[in-house]
């Protein structure tokens, strides 16, 4: 369990290096992050980028490490300010590379809060520009059961090919 393998995110998760791609050929539009159906305040702000190496036993007693990224955004209105130009973003990143070893090929977590509702955790999709703005929508992350989410690929690769799944074993049981 020595190595990091970043192979595992989400098939909807997107790397730092995903995101950083799509700003550096942005850097004048403005960036728009939307989560639970509503864009940022046009205030928002980069509060915290911080870094981790993960290492963990799953509910199958399977080991597991990964990195991952994440990024806090504070959802405030704030002096008539508009949404954050794609390049302020990406020096901000950049910047954090300075003092923090960050991977981009690390799985990325957003997390928001408008200051008084709890922070929610998010991964982000794809980035897409439409409009002159760089859109980015964050999903919650959800919890799963990693055994089951593979046995389910699993099931899936083998349906394609030699027919239907059956049901799924679980956290260890047989």
């Amino acid at each position: 369990m020595n190595a990091i393998d970043n192979s595992k995110m989400q098939k909807d998760d997107i790397c730092l290096g995903d995101l950083m791609g799509v700003l550096s050929a942005a850097r004048d539009c403005p960036l728009i992050f939307y989560y639970d159906g509503r864009p940022v305040k046009p205030g928002y702000h980069v509060t915290e980028v911080k870094a981790g190496q993960f290492s963990a036993l799953d509910c199958g007693a399977n080991p597991e490490a990964w990195t991952e990224i994440f990024i806090q955004l504070w959802d405030i209105d704030e002096d008539d300010r508009t949404h954050m130009p794609a390049g302020k973003f990406y020096a901000i990143i950049r910047k954090v590379t300075e003092h923090v070893k960050l991977d981009d090929t690390a799985r990325l977590t957003f997390e928001v809060s408008d200051g008084v509702q709890p922070m929610q955790l998010y991964c982000a999709a794809m980035p897409t520009l439409h409009a002159g703005a760089v859109h980015v929508e964050l999903s919650p992350r959800p919890a799963s059961c990693k055994p089951r989410d593979r046995w389910l690929a699993e099931q899936a690769q083998a349906a394609a090919c030699c027919g239907s799944a059956t049901a799924a074993k679980c956290c260890g049981q047989p």
